[in-house]
C-alpha cells in the first residue's frame, strides 16, 4: 500500500510548524513535501534587528532541510492549483516548471505587502517583509548618513538624514525605534558628523502607536519613541511620494530619501485563484482548518480566515502567534483525516500577551496580561524570542551580547539594490537578480496586481489590516498593469557575463538591468517570479530610490552609488537605455515581521 502524499505550500510560521508536526506524527507513514521559494524559515520578529545591524542575517533564518527530518523540500513558487486533479503547478528558482500531486493539501502561503492607491508609493517606498528588504534598508540608511556627512548643502544633508516610516504597528514601531538608535550611533562616533541630527518620522492614521495593543503598552512605546527623538505623528499619513520627499495628509512636504512602508499585509493572492469562498481575501475554513466542500484541502496562517472561537463571529487576526499554533492543529487534523493520528480538534487559542522590542534595554510587553516596561520588559521580550525560535538560539544570544559591549559595524555590503526589492513584488522573500530565467505566461495563474491594489484600497485608512485593525505589519503581493510582451535584448548569458564583469571592475553596466524607481508606474517593477506565477511581464525603470542610479545610467552629481542585491529572484532587462514605454521621467525610492502583528506576540 502506497503512502499518502501531503503537500504543504509555504514555510512561514504556519507552514513550518505544520510540516514539523506532521513529520513527528506520521513517523514515515506519509510522504510529506514542502514547497517554498527559499530553503529557510525566517523568524520575522527579529528582522528589525537585522536592519539595525544588531543581528547578522543568518541568525534569523533556520534551515528547512536540517530541521525538518523526513520532509522533502522543493524550491519554487506555486503558479496554480488544480483542485479536481489534486495537482499543484509550480516554477522553480531557475525557471523550471513542475507538478506536485497530493492526497492532502495544506495552504500556508502567508502574506505580502499591502498596497494602497497613493501616488508614488509603489515607486518610491520599500516594504519590510523579507530578508532582502532588511539588508537593503541597512545599506540604504548607512549610505544616506555617509552621503549626508559629505554633502556641502545643509538642505541636502537634512533630507538624507530624514527617514519616514509609515505604519505604527509592530513592524513600523520597531523599525523606527531601532533605526533612531542605529543612526544616532553612526553620527556620535564620527567627529566630522557632529551637528548632524538623524530624524525619524513615524506616521499612522490610527489615533495612537500600536493600536492593536493595550493602551498602557501603547503609551509606553510612544513615550520611549519620543524620548529617543522619533517624530511620532498620529492621524497623519502620506498623500503622495516623490523622489525628493513625501507630501503628508496635513499638507506638509517632508524632504527625504527614505520611505519605509509598514502599513500592513494582505493574504497571498494564490488563494484567490481557487474559486473557493473567501473572507476579505482570506480562504474560509471551518474551526478544524478544513475548507468546506474540499475535505482534502486545509489552510491556516495569514491566507486562512479561521473562526475565532473565543470571539464568536470574528476571525483570528493575521499574527505569528496564531499562525504558529494553527500549524500544530492543522498537522494533527491532516494526520487524523488519513487515519494516522488521533481525533481532530478545533483551533482555539486565547492571546497570552504581546512583546515589542524598542531597542537597547527598552521594550513594551504584557505577558499573561501583566503590563511591563523598561528593563523587565526587555528581558521578557528577548527571553520570549529565544524560546520561540526553532533554532540559532546560541548565535542570537551571542550577537546580543556582542552588541552590548562592542560598537556596531556600520558599513555598506552592497549586496541588495533598490530594484531588487520592489514594494509590490509577489515574492518579498526573494530578491531579484540580473539575468534571471525568462518565464512563460500562464493564463490559469493567480490574479495580477491590479486586483491587489483594488482590494487594498477597500481599507479606508493607511496602516489598517483587513479587519480594520493592523493585523500584522506585513506586505501584499501583486502589481498593477500589463507590460509589453516579447523578448528583451540583453538578457542572454553573454550579457549577464558582461554585467558581472563590469560590476567586478567597479564600472556601471550598460543598462541591461534597471532600477524600478525611475518608473512613473508600478507596472514596471514586477519580477520574473511574478511572471512565473502567470503575471504579465513588464519593463524595468531607470533610476533608484534615494538617488541610486540604475546600472547603465550615468551617475548624477550628488547621488548615491548603486548597489546590488542578493536573492533568488530575477530582474527583467529594458529593451533600450532610458525610461521604458509608459513610464514618466524622474527617479523613484524603500519591518511580521512574521505578520507584523504576529511579530510581538507571545
Amino acid at each position: 500500500m502506497s503512502r499518502p502524499r501531503i503537500l504543504v505550500v509555504g514555510a512561514g510560521f504556519a507552514g513550518y510548524r505544520t510540516a514539523r508536526t506532521l513529520s513527528r506524527i506520521t513517523r514515515g507513514r506519509a510522504r510529506i513535501t514542502l514547497l517554498n521559494p527559499t530553503d529557510y524559515f525566517l523568524y520575522l520578529p527579529l528582522l528589525p534587528q537585522v536592519a539595525a545591524g544588531i543581528l547578522e542575517p543568518r541568525r534569523v533564518t533556520v534551515s528547512l532541510s536540517d530541521t525538518l527530518r523526513g520532509v522533502r523540500l522543493v524550491l519554487g513558487e506555486a503558479d496554480r492549483i488544480d483542485l479536481d486533479e489534486r495537482a499543484l503547478h509550480y516554477t522553480g528558482p531557475e525557471g523550471e516548471e513542475g507538478t506536485l500531486a497530493y492526497d492532502r493539501l495544506v495552504l500556508t502561503a502567508g502574506s505580502v505587502n499591502k498596497l494602497l492607491p497613493i501616488p508614488g508609493v509603489a515607486e518610491h517606498a520599500h516594504g519590510f517583509r523579507g530578508l532582502p528588504e532588511a539588508l537593503y534598508l541597512r545599506d540604504h540608511v548607512t549610505r544616506q548618513v555617509e552621503l549626508a556627512a559629505a554633502a556641502d548643502d545643509p538642505k541636502t544633508c537634512a533630507a538624507r538624514c530624514t527617514f519616514v516610516v509609515v505604519g505604527a504597528g509592530y513592524t513600523g514601531t520597531e523599525v523606527a525605534a531601532h533605526g533612531q538608535l542605529f543612526t544616532d550611533g553612526q553620527v556620535r562616533r564620527h567627529p566630522l558628523r557632529r551637528g548632524m541630527r538623524p530624524r525619524w518620522i513615524l506616521l499612522d492614521v490610527a489615533p495612537r502607536v500600536l493600536p492593536e495593543m493595550d493602551r498602557k503598552l501603547s503609551a509606553t512605546a510612544d513615550r520611549v519613541l519620543r524620548q529617543r527623538g522619533v517624530d511620532v505623528r498620529m492621524g497623519t499619513s502620506v498623500k503622495e511620494a516623490t523622489h525628493d520627499g513625501v507630501v503628508l495628509t496635513d499638507g506638509e512636504f517632508v524632504e527625504t530619501r527614505t520611505l519605509v512602508w509598514c502599513v500592513g499585509v494582505r493574504p497571498d493572492p494564490l488563494v484567490e485563484s481557487l474559486g473557493l469562498p473567501m473572507e476579505k481575501g482570506r480562504l474560509l475554513v471551518d474551526p478544524h482548518l478544513q475548507v468546506p466542500g474540499r475535505p482534502e484541502v486545509f489552510s491556516c496562517g495569514d491566507v486562512a480566515a479561521v473562526p475565532d472561537l473565543e470571539k464568536p463571529g470574528a476571525y483570528t487576526p493575521m499574527t505569528a502567534q496564531h499562525a504558529w499554533r494553527q500549524g500544530k492543529v492543522a498537522a494533527g487534523n491532516v494526520a487524523s483525516s488519513l487515519g494516522l493520528g488521533g481525533m481532530r480538534k478545533p483551533y482555539r487559542h486565547r492571546d497570552l500577551g504581546f512583546v515589542v522590542d524598542l531597542g537597547g534595554a527598552k521594550a513594551a510587553a504584557n505577558p499573561l496580561g501583566v503590563p511591563l516596561s523598561g528593563v523587565p520588559a526587555g528581558a521578557v521580550t528577548r527571553g520570549y524570542h529565544l524560546a520561540a525560535m526553532p533554532g540559532n538560539r546560541v548565535r542570537v544570544a551571542a550577537d546580543w551580547l556582542l552588541d552590548a559591549v562592542l560598537p556596531r559595524q556600520a558599513v555598506q555590503l552592497g549586496l541588495v539594490r533598490s530594484w531588487s526589492v520592489p514594494l509590490d513584488t509577489s515574492s518579498p522573500e526573494v530578491a531579484r537578480v540580473p539575468g534571471g530565467p525568462g518565464q512563460r505566461q500562464d493564463a490559469g495563474a493567480r490574479p495580477g496586481p491590479g486586483a491587489a491594489i483594488a482590494a487594498d484600497a477597500q481599507d479606508a485608512g493607511t496602516g489598517t489590516g483587513a479587519d480594520g485593525a493592523r493585523a500584522g505589519d506585513e506586505p501584499a503581493k501583486g502589481r498593477p498593469g500589463p507590460a509589453p510582451a516579447g523578448p528583451r535584448p540583453g538578457s542572454g548569458p553573454a550579457e549577464l557575463r558582461r554585467f558581472e564583469s563590469d560590476a567586478a571592475k567597479g564600472r556601471p553596466d550598460d543598462g541591461t538591468s534597471g532600477d524600478h524607481r525611475g518608473s512613473g508606474s508600478a507596472v514596471l517593477r514586477r519580477s520574473e517570479s511574478d511572471t512565473a506565477k502567470g503575471r504579465p511581464r513588464d519593463a524595468t525603470p531607470a533610476a533608484g530610490p534615494g538617488g541610486e542610479p540604475q546600472p547603465g545610467q550615468p551617475e548624477p552629481a550628488g547621488t548615491e552609488p548603486a548597489r546590488s542585491r542578493p536573492g533568488g529572484g530575477s530582474v527583467e532587462e529594458p529593451s533600450a537605455p532610458g525610461p521604458p514605454p509608459g513610464s514618466s521621467p524622474g527617479p523613484v525610492k524603500r519591518t511580521d515581521l512574521p505578520d507584523d502583528s504576529a511579530k510581538g506576540d507571545s
